[in-house]
């Protein structure tokens, strides 16, 4: 079986090392640097609000259960990742894009979280359209940075047990 996983993010260098780029960054870094046997990698030419275009081209005649969208999530705490199945957009546009040019929800998502915590854990998001999108097109901060980059090995063993052992399995383990 084989897996197409697609980043998201915005093409051109003023967007390289944002929040929102890091789906596309990973996937660069993953088709690059890692060794998953079955999964083939695209990193879409299109801006994430109209990523739904490109997905809909690369799985033209391909089941959408063997298709892996890797994007940021504010909901989630920066240095975590959640895998998903048939689940909504959530607010992400580029993923709501993708729904609604396959016509489903029914494909994995990898979420990777870009939500900076407060001392005791919980979430602090922006709050206000112009603040949200200040903060998801902003750069991360070197610590934030590094705490990307060591998310890398636990991703890479979590497309392992999709690609090799089914989405069930993958959701189910704790990274």
């Amino acid at each position: 079986m084989e897996y197409y996983i697609i980043g998201l993010g915005n093409p051109g260098e003023e967007y390289c090392g944002t929040r929102h780029n890091v789906g596309r960054e990973l996937a660069e870094y993953l088709r690059d640097k890692s060794k998953i046997s079955g999964a083939k990698f695209f990193i879409p030419d299109e801006f994430m609000n109209n990523s739904g275009r490109a997905v809909a081209k690369i799985m033209i005649g391909k089941k959408t259960f063997h298709l892996l969208i890797i994007h940021d999530d504010l909901d989630l705490p920066i240095g975590s990742f959640k895998l998903s199945f048939n689940k909504g957009s959530g607010g992400h546009r580029g993923v709501a894009s993708i729904i609604k040019a396959l016509k489903t929800e029914a494909f994995m998502r990898l979420r990777v979280g870009i939500c900076p915590c407060t001392p005791k854990g919980s979430l602090r998001k922006p709050v206000g359209d112009d603040k949200i999108v200040a903060f998801i097109l902003g750069r991360f901060k070197k610590p934030e940075q590094k705490i990307v980059l060591s998310m890398r090995k636990k991703i890479i063993k979590a497309l392992n047990v999709l690609v090799l052992e089914g989405k069930e399995k993958a959701m189910s383990l704790q990274y």
